[in-house]
C-alpha cells in the first residue's frame, strides 16, 4: 500500500476556475453557470420565522395533517420570490440561489451551530449576526423540546443510544425527514386542479358509519387539497413577479421571455403541462414544494426524466415549435436550477466537520420503459451532453444500461465518464427490476422504478423507500473480538459471546459474530419503527403525498402507509473490510496458526506499532476480496447472505418489512474514525471500505477481477450495491478504450451487478489539488453515490479517494 507523499509547485493557469467543456453552451447558459458556480451558500432564516410564528398562533387549533398543510400554505404565501436574470426555469427554496432554509420542527440549530457554519473553512454557510440574533430570540426558544430530534432522543433505549454514540450505526431521521423518493410520469398527466377534483371525490365517498379511519382520512385528504392550493399560489406569485419585471425590462427579448415565464407559471402546476418547457417547470414546482414542505435532504427526484420529457420533445420537434438547441438550453437551465439548491446543513456539528453541498437529486437516463422496451430517446442524449458541458456539482446522473440498451448510448455515456467528473454512474435495470419484484412489486411498477439518491432503488411514484441509516459491520466484529466491549470507548455495548482467545475454530468466532449482528440489527429495527411513527404522527408530507400512488385513494399520508409500497432499508457498510478481516483471522490464526489470537489482538491494540512484520504478513499473504480469489470471495458471499438473513423480513410499521442495502455514502470514513486497527492490517482511524467495494489498495488484480468477485454476490437480494473504481486517465484516451470500458460494464452486469461508478483521475492530480486548491476549484471526484468538489472535501475524505486502487489496465 503506497503512502508516499508527492510535492508540487503551483501553476495558476493550469486549470480554469470554471473549466467546463463549454463549447456547446450559449451565452445565457455560460452566464448562469458562472453565477451558480460563484454563488456562496448561505443560511436563510425566513422559512423558520414564518413557520415559528404560524405554529405559535395555530398549534393545537387543527389536526396535525391540516396544520402541516396550512403551514406549507403560509410559507408559499409569504416566502420571498426570486427570478434571476437570464433564467427560464424559475423557483428557489430560499430568497436567492443557494440560500438554504432551516427546518426547526425537525432539528433546530443552536447559536453555536450557526456561528460554526458561518466561519468554518469547508462547506461554509454564511449568515449575518443580525439573523443569528433573530434566530436566538424568536426561533430557538419556541422549538426547545418540540423538535422531532428531541422526541427521538428522549425515547430511545439506553443500549441504543450507547451503540449509536460509539458508531455502531447511524440514524438518518434524527437529522431530517425520510427521503429517497422519485416520481413517475403522472406528474405530467395531471395538474393540481385535477388532483383536487380527485380528492373531492374521495372525501364525498368517505363512510363515517362503517370505516373507523374515515375521520383520519378526511383530515389527510383535506390537507392534501390545501397543499394543492399552496403550490398553485406559489406558481401564481412567480407569474405575477415575471409580469411585473417584464414591464420595466428594457431588452425586448428578455421582456418577452418574462411574459412567457408568467404564462408557463399560470398554467403549471395548476394544469397538466402541454409543452416541453411547461413539463420541466411542472416538475420543478413539485420538486420545490417537496423540499420546502420538509427537509428530506435527498427527498425528490424526477425519476426517468428523459422518458417523461420525450413525448413533449418529439411532439414539438415535429410541429416546429421547439428546436433541439432550445430544448438543450431549457435542460441546462434546469440543471443549473438544481445546482442552486445546496443541502441543508446538520445540527450539532463541529468546526472541523464538513459534509457536502450536494442535495442528491439523481437523474435516471436511459433504461427500460414500463412495457420493457428500450427507454433511450433523443432527450437522453441531450441530457448526456448537458452533463458533459456544464460540469457542475448537481444534479447527479446515472445511465441505466439493460441488455436492450443501444451500444451507441452506452458509448456516449462512457465518453462522459471519461471526462473524470464522476458522472454519470451506471445502473443495471435487468437486475434491479428483479430486486424490486422480489420485494413484491409488479413487473410494470418495477420497470418504472430505478435509483433515487445514491444507489437504492424503488418503484417510482408508488413507493416510500426509507433509508434508516448505516450499519458498521466491521465494528460488530471489533466488538465480537472483545466479548461485547467496544475497545475504543471501553463501553460494553454488545452481547457477551465469549473471549475470542478461547475460540478453537473459525466457526466459533463466526457464530459469535452473527449473534452480534442479529443483536444490533434488532436494536436498530425497534428504534427505526418508533421514529417512523413519529414522522407519521407529527410531520406528515401532505404535498409529497399527492404524487405517490395510492395516497389519495387510501386517504393516507406518504409516511403513514399511503404509498402502494412501503420499504425500509438498513444500509450495511464495509463489506471489503469485514471480508478481509475474517479472511485474515481464518487463515493466519485458525488454519495456518501463523500467530495466536492473543498476539493479533495485542498487535491491534497497539495499532500494529512494534508489530510491523505481522502487519506486512497480513497485507501481503492474505486472500483479499476483489481479486477473484475463491477463498476471500466465499467469505464475502457468506457475510452478505447472513446480513440479508438478519435484516430481510423484519417488520416495519407499515405492514411491510426491512430490506438489505449495501451503501456507505461517506459514512465509511466516520465509521473508520471510531474504530481501532482491524485484523486485515488496517490502522486505527482509517476509513473502512465503502459500499461493496474492495478495501483500499486490496484489489491488486485489475477491474476485471473486481467485477468477478462482486458478481459472486446474489445482488438481487439487496436493494442496491455500490462499486467504486478509479482509473488512470491514460487508460481511456483512445476510442478503443471506450469500447473496453463499455465491455467491462456489460460484463459486470451480465454477472448480476447492480451498479458501478468511476473516478477517472490520477494520484498526481489529487495531490496537486491538495497543494494548490485555487488551481483546481472545479475538480469533481466520485465520493460514494454522488460526486463532490475535491477541495470542498475534508482531509479524511480526500485521503479516502486517494487511497483507492489506481487501476492501470483493464
Amino acid at each position: 500500500m503506497n503512502t508516499t507523499h508527492h510535492t508540487h509547485s503551483c501553476v495558476h493557469d493550469t486549470v480554469s476556475s470554471v473549466g467546463a467543456n463549454n463549447f456547446g453552451m450559449n451565452d445565457r447558459i455560460k452566464r448562469l453557470r458562472r453565477q451558480t458556480f460563484e454563488a456562496q451558500p448561505s443560511l436563510s432564516i425566513e422559512r423558520a420565522l414564518i413557520e415559528t410564528r404560524f405554529y405559535q398562533e395555530n398549534y393545537g387549533k387543527y389536526p396535525i395533517p391540516i396544520l402541516r398543510a396550512l403551514n406549507f400554505l403560509e410559507i408559499c404565501k409569504r416566502k420571498t420570490i426570486y427570478i434571476g436574470e437570464d433564467e427560464l426555469i424559475v423557483g428557489e427554496r430560499g430568497p436567492r440561489p443557494k440560500a438554504v432554509p432551516t427546518f426547526p420542527e425537525l432539528t433546530c440549530h443552536s447559536v453555536e451551530d450557526l456561528h460554526i457554519l458561518n466561519t468554518r473553512e469547508l462547506q461554509r454557510y454564511t449568515i449575518s449576526q443580525e439573523d443569528i440574533d433573530t434566530y436566538e430570540r424568536e426561533v430557538i426558544p419556541y422549538w426547545k423540546g418540540r423538535t422531532q430530534r428531541e422526541r427521538i432522543f428522549s425515547h430511545v433505549p439506553k443500549e441504543w443510544k450507547e451503540a449509536y454514540e460509539v458508531g455502531m450505526f447511524t440514524e438518518f431521521m434524527e437529522q431530517r425527514a425520510p427521503g429517497h423518493t422519485a416520481l413517475d410520469g403522472k406528474v405530467y398527466q395531471y395538474g393540481l386542479l385535477d388532483l383536487k377534483k380527485r380528492i373531492e371525490g374521495e372525501l364525498s365517498a368517505l363512510d363515517f358509519m362503517n370505516d373507523p379511519e374515515a375521520t383520519d382520512k378526511q383530515e389527510e385528504l383535506t390537507a392534501m387539497s390545501i397543499s394543492c392550493d399552496a403550490a398553485i399560489l406559489l406558481a401564481e406569485r412567480h407569474a405575477d413577479l415575471a409580469d411585473e419585471m417584464s414591464l420595466t425590462e428594457k431588452d425586448p427579448r428578455r421582456a418577452a421571455e418574462l411574459r412567457k415565464i408568467a404564462e408557463v407559471c399560470r398554467w403549471v402546476p395548476a394544469h397538466a403541462p402541454r409543452t416541453y418547457w411547461e413539463a420541466i417547470q411542472m416538475y420543478w414546482f413539485v420538486h420545490l414544494g417537496t423540499i420546502t414542505e420538509l427537509n428530506g435532504w435527498d427527498a425528490m427526484n424526477p425519476g426517468h426524466f428523459d422518458q417523461h420529457l420525450a413525448p413533449f420533445y418529439e411532439k414539438e420537434i415535429a410541429a416546429g415549435t421547439l428546436t433541439r438547441d432550445e430544448a438543450k438550453e431549457l435542460m441546462s437551465c434546469f440543471f443549473i436550477k438544481v445546482n442552486n439548491h445546496t443541502a441543508p446543513p446538520k445540527v450539532g456539528i463541529t468546526a472541523k466537520e464538513s459534509g457536502t453541498y450536494n442535495d442528491f437529486t439523481n437523474l435516471n437516463i436511459g433504461g427500460i420503459r414500463a412495457d420493457g422496451s428500450d427507454g433511450v430517446s433523443e432527450v437522453s442524449y441531450i441530457m448526456l451532453e448537458t452533463i458533459e458541458e456544464l460540469h457542475i456539482l448537481q444534479p447527479g446522473s446515472a445511465i441505466h444500461v439493460s441488455a436492450r440498451t443501444p451500444e451507441r448510448f452506452l458509448r456516449a455515456g462512457c465518453k462522459v465518464i471519461r471526462q473524470g467528473h464522476g458522472y454519470p454512474s451506471v445502473f443495471n435495470p435487468d437486475v434491479y427490476v428483479q430486486e424490486l419484484m422480489r420485494q413484491g412489486k409488479s413487473l410494470r411498477d418495477a420497470r418504472e422504478g430505478g435509483c433515487s439518491g445514491c444507489i437504492e432503488v424503488g418503484a417510482f411514484g408508488k413507493e416510500a423507500y426509507v433509508l434508516t441509516g448505516y450499519l458498521n459491520v466491521p465494528k460488530i466484529l471489533e466488538v465480537t473480538l472483545h466479548n461485547g466491549v467496544d475497545p475504543v470507548s471501553g463501553r460494553k455495548v454488545g452481547l457477551e459471546t465469549g473471549d475470542p482467545r478461547g475460540f478453537r475454530t473459525y466457526e466459533e468466532l463466526y457464530a459469535a459474530f452473527i449473534r452480534q449482528i442479529h443483536y444490533f440489527v434488532d436494536m436498530k429495527v425497534r428504534v427505526s419503527n418508533y421514529i417512523d411513527r413519529m414522522f407519521a404522527k407529527y410531520a406528515p408530507a401532505t404535498f409529497l403525498s399527492l404524487f405517490i400512488d395510492d395516497c389519495i385513494a387510501k386517504g393516507k399520508d406518504y409516511y403513514n402507509c399511503g404509498p402502494r409500497y412501503n420499504t425500509t432499508y438498513i444500509q450495511c457498510t464495509g463489506l471489503g473490510t469485514i471480508t478481509d478481516s475474517l479472511s485474515s483471522l481464518r487463515k493466519h490464526v485458525f488454519e495456518d496458526k501463523t500467530f495466536t489470537m492473543e498476539a493479533l489482538l495485542d498487535a491491534m491494540a497497539d495499532n500494529f506499532e512494534g508489530h510491523e512484520p505481522m502487519r506486512q504478513m497480513i497485507l501481503n499473504r492474505t486472500p483479499f476480496f476483489g481479486n477473484d480469489d475463491p477463498y476471500a470471495d466465499q467469505i464475502a458471499v457468506r457475510v452478505f447472505d447472513d446480513l440479508y438473513d438478519a435484516i430481510e423480513g423484519k417488520p416495519n410499521t407499515k405492514g411491510e418489512c426491512f430490506h438489505l442495502n449495501m451503501l456507505s455514502t461517506t459514512c465509511h470514513v466516520y465509521f473508520g474514525k471510531v474504530m481501532g486497527a482491524t485484523p486485515n492490517g488496517r490502522l486505527a482511524g482509517r476509513a473502512i471500505s465503502d459500499g461493496t467495494s474492495p478495501s483500499h489498495g486490496a484489489d491488486t488484480h485489475g477491474p476485471s477481477a473486481v467485477v468477478k468477485s462482486l458478481g459472486k454476490l446474489d445482488q438481487v437480494k439487496s436493494g442496491g450495491t455500490l462499486l467504486n473504481q478509479r482509473f488512470l486517465p491514460s487508460l481511456l484516451r483512445r476510442e478503443e478504450d471506450i469500447s473496453k470500458l463499455a465491455s467491462l460494464i456489460r460484463s459486470y452486469f451480465a454477472l448480476g451487478g447492480h451498479h458501478i461508478q468511476f473516478n477517472i483521475v490520477d494520484t498526481e492530480t489529487l495531490y496537486a489539488a491538495q497543494k494548490c486548491p485555487e488551481d483546481y476549484r472545479d475538480l469533481l471526484v466520485r465520493v460514494a453515490g454522488y460526486s463532490d468538489y475535491f477541495n470542498d472535501m475534508n482531509a479524511d475524505l480526500q485521503a479516502d479517494v486517494i487511497a483507492r486502487t489506481e487501476q492501470e489496465t483493464f
